[in-house]
């Protein structure tokens, strides 16, 4: 059954994924991959797909089928493990066996972190699942050791903060490399990624630099915007009304918005044996489970009750299905980004020339396009919030959640709607330790009790930014204790927290809380630089 499945994932796998694009693990290894992911030879299934072959791949699985037969004849189990240790160099965690001084403060743990988390220029390596990357970069940390694309954006505001315009400019510069090679920017530098991204963050963070370099950097970065901004709109100008393609959707009434996706249509190699039991046992469609589960994925919202029908079965997930409004506010951002950059660009240093003054104005109607459909399909009217919006159903969903904050971060919110979802998303969500990302708790680790650097952020400024500095204060001041507490107890700062009982380490999900923490590095730094310790 395996071996029918893996060679039927092959076959239905999109061609353009065996032309330039690097093979993934499963197409490198085969029976190896799936018998290894599947007998759960290691805890975490991200440990083979991250290993890095000692030979040939050919001459390891030449010698597994050999492992194999005699196995066989003898009537004898191969010994799975001691195979793939002999054969592969299993990979080490991002943070490495770096200690901290206790007697540290946490903004000087955070600057000595830089290095421990800090990567050099990659090598390739045949068989190797690491896209290779030009310039320096930060990890997060733990079992991610590899550059993450939304993470980074929030790393960036703490190395903002130390001073480190040099590695933020070398991260983008990788950003951009990953655009121009593969179209887009993938979940994270390995090939097992590609068939996904993240939330789009590239222009915020050339936002960044621009605030630290001028605007001259958003023209150096002006291609791979309007690039990654194809990649999203891909196939938007052939739909017809009611029509979906990859992550485009042509509302009944014309109206173009975005949903998460993922091309690939079998599990995560990185979570192959997880995936493939909970679409298995879902009884629903496998290919289209996979779809939902790894769009949920693209979301960086892996997993949660905001992709759930029944907002607390996984089995119940439906990502594909939903408008997301955290990803169209940061589309609308992307718009008016591409629409400042063609304004910023010169014709003989003198004035702008008639076809980028076009294409300015372009973008800028682009983006207040998207801004009123947020505001039309993106508003919870019975209940005042900004919410995901189920293309499927027609109707906003009722899950609050700390998406709501994204349209007042971009400035998309009108009237008094940034007043109406404060309201419920600090009635709701607000605890002693922060904020929770959801008001559900099933066990899933995005939501309750957990909150989230990144989110936190997105929060905090949203309030800053339609004048409700005491309510953001009082939730960066939360957030702040709490991560200077974990610190004190254990000398780490973790990727998550519970927010709820203040006391408890967070849990959920498909993998221990980690470790580093590359977006809790920078948020913890940069929300003391604007707000101090709290008392």
């Amino acid at each position: 059954m395996k071996r029918t499945f893996f060679l039927l994932f092959l076959f239905l796998l999109p061609a353009y994924f065996f032309g330039q694009q690097p093979l993934t693990p499963d197409q490198i290894f085969g029976d190896l991959f799936v018998d290894v992911q599947m007998n759960r030879i290691f805890p975490d299934g991200k440990t083979f797909v991250d290993c890095v072959p000692r030979k040939e791949p050919k001459q390891i699985l030449s010698d597994y089928a050999k492992l194999k037969k005699q196995a066989k004849k003898a009537k004898t189990p191969v010994d799975l493990k001691k195979f793939v240790e002999e054969n592969f160099e299993l990979p080490s965690n991002g943070g490495g066996n770096y200690h901290s001084d206790s007697t540290d403060d946490v903004i000087s743990h955070i600057r000595k972190l830089w290095t421990v988390l800090k990567r050099e220029p990659d090598k390739s390596v045949p068989g190797s699942s690491l896209l290779p990357l030009p310039y320096p970069y930060i990890v997060p940390g733990g079992r991610f050791r590899e550059v993450y694309y939304w993470d980074s954006y929030f790393t960036m505001l703490g190395l903002q903060e130390s001073g480190e315009t040099e590695m933020i400019e070398n991260m983008i510069r990788n950003f951009a490399f990953l655009i121009d090679k593969y179209g887009h920017i993938p979940n994270g530098n390995r090939s097992y990624y590609l068939g996904r991204s993240q939330p789009p963050f590239f222009a915020c963070m050339v936002q960044l630099l621009a605030e630290i370099k001028g605007d001259g950097v958003y023209n150096t970065f002006l291609p791979q915007l309007e690039k990654e901004y194809r990649f999203w709109m891909e196939g938007s100008e052939s739909l017809k009304p009611g029509e979906t393609h990859r992550r485009v959707v042509k509302l009944p009434d014309g109206t173009i918005m975005n949903r998460y996706w993922d091309d690939m249509d079998s599990p995560r190699q990185e979570s192959y044996r997880e995936y493939e039991e909970v679409a298995r046992l879902s009884g629903r469609d496998m290919i289209e489970m996979y779809h939902h589960l790894r769009a949920g994925a693209e979301s960086g919202i892996d997993f949660s009750s905001r992709w759930f029908g029944d907002d607390a079965n996984i089995n119940t997930i439906e990502t594909t299905n939903y408008i997301a409004v955290d990803l169209n506010s940061l589309l609308f951002n992307l718009e008016k980004v591409l629409a400042l950059a063609y304004k910023n660009i010169k014709s003989n240093n003198i004035k702008l020339s008639s076809e980028n003054t076009t294409k300015a104005a372009a973008y800028e109607l682009k983006a207040e396009g998207r801004r009123k459909a947020i505001e039309k399909y993106c508003w919870n009217t019975k209940a005042g919030y900004y919410a995901d919006y189920n293309f499927v159903k027609m109707q906003a969903e009722d899950n609050i959640t700390l998406a709501a904050m994204y349209p007042l971060f971009f400035r998309i919110a009108e009237g008094e709607r940034a007043a109406q979802t404060k309201t419920v998303v600090l009635n709701n969500l607000l605890k002693p330790g922060g904020l929770t990302t959801t008001m559900y708790k099933t066990g899933q680790q995005w939501d309750a009790p957990n909150g989230w650097a990144p989110l936190q952020w997105m929060s905090i400024m949203g309030l800053e930014k339609y004048g409700f500095s005491a309510e953001a204060r009082d939730v960066a001041h939360r957030w702040i204790k709490l991560n200077i507490n974990v610190y004190k107890r254990t000398g780490k700062l973790m990727e998550k927290y519970n927010v709820m009982d203040t006391h408890l380490e967070a849990g959920g999900g498909e993998y221990p809380s980690q470790d580093g923490f590359g977006w809790t590095n920078g948020v913890l730094m940069k929300l003391i630089s604007l707000y101090g310790m709290p008392d």
